[in-house]
């Protein structure tokens, strides 16, 4: 019997494949339970107009990555911190108060778990990597400047 499945089923297969499984199987655990319903021709053109759906949604956040990444780029976001002698901060500029700074500057709201960076400890300019989609990733200029 082929089914369609609905949702992933550890061991056996994953959400949208098309597989042939047994028939007790199928219909007395699988449909049943509402993990896969059988491949009918409907069934198999739903699958196949939701995956067209989930290309096109996937393009559209990609070209939305894309273009954050161009603004993000031509910013520069101003931190103020307190600073000792020789340029070194008292504690360290953390992702969180860049990414506020970031929103407060620029209304830009990015993530800050998004940030890689440890934390910024001296002034002065600092590139921080963003990373805004699997396949973008942008270079956000922070300025830390003295209090």
């Amino acid at each position: 019997m082929k089914v369609v499945f609905l949702k992933d089923v550890k061991g056996t297969a994953k959400k949208g494949e098309i597989k042939e499984v047994a028939e007790g199987y199928g219909r007395n655990f699988l449909i049943k339970n509402g993990y896969a319903k059988e491949a009918t021709n409907q069934a198999l053109s739903e699958l196949q107009g939701q995956k067209r759906l989930e290309e096109k949604n996937a393009a559209a956040e990609l070209q939305a990555a894309k273009d954050l990444k161009e603004k993000v780029e031509a910013l520069e976001v101003t931190i103020k911190a307190k600073s000792g002698e020789g340029g070194r901060l008292f504690g360290a500029v953390s992702t969180k108060q860049i990414a506020d700074a970031l929103q407060k500057q620029h209304d830009i709201k990015l993530d800050k778990r998004k940030m890689e960076s440890d934390g910024i400890r001296s002034l002065g300019y600092t590139n921080v990597p963003v990373k805004l989609h699997q396949e973008v990733k942008a270079t956000l200029k922070v300025h830390v400047t003295a209090e």
